[in-house]
């Protein structure tokens, strides 16, 4: 997929601005073609050169770019020269949502084997035994906790799991 396909999806959008934030994302959204070096990015976008080395850097850790050095021989500094890698995204973007489905039904399982209990006062959540711990009183002011039904925040993170492993092909039942 060339990089104006991808560019134009949404999704990636999000993800790249979600790794280089804002002021990362004019270096992530214009890659050029071939091999750059930051100072030639920062000029060409008008943004601060330490913005742009700090996006080309997540995008680095993200193998999403890769550099080269030279060295100049009279001076001895180096040059790094940029070169954008976008073929990888949907392959992390996988991996990202491999995580998800892990963390998901890690804290599913957490809300299914814990008792809560709620201040409707301060919206402050405490398990069981923290709530006990505070005789069943909120620390911050002074109201009655409740015991806290969490039935829809399961039946929600069941249907995102759902649709997750949908989208992966992962057997539940496996």
């Amino acid at each position: 997929m060339a990089f104006e396909d991808l560019l134009e999806d949404p999704v990636i959008q999000k993800y790249l601005h979600e790794l280089v934030g804002p002021k990362g994302m004019p270096v992530a959204a214009a890659p050029p073609d071939g091999e750059v070096t930051d100072e030639e990015l920062a000029e060409e976008l008008d943004l601060e050169l330490n913005d742009v080395r700090r996006a080309l850097f997540i995008l680095y850790e993200n193998d999403l770019a890769t550099y080269r050095r030279l060295r100049d021989e009279d001076s001895g500094w180096l040059t790094y020269l940029w070169t954008f890698e976008y073929d990888n995204i949907p392959e992390n973007l996988e991996e990202e949502m491999y995580r998800l489905h892990e963390a998901l039904e890690e804290r599913r399982e957490y809300e299914r084997n814990h008792e809560f209990y709620l201040c409707e006062i301060c919206s402050i959540r405490f398990e069981f035994g923290e709530a006990m711990d505070f005789n069943f009183e909120c620390p911050e002011c002074g109201s009655p906790l409740e015991s806290m039904d969490n039935n829809r925040l399961v039946t929600a993170m069941d249907d995102r799991l759902d649709s997750l492993e949908d989208e992966l092909n992962i057997d539940a039942d496996a």
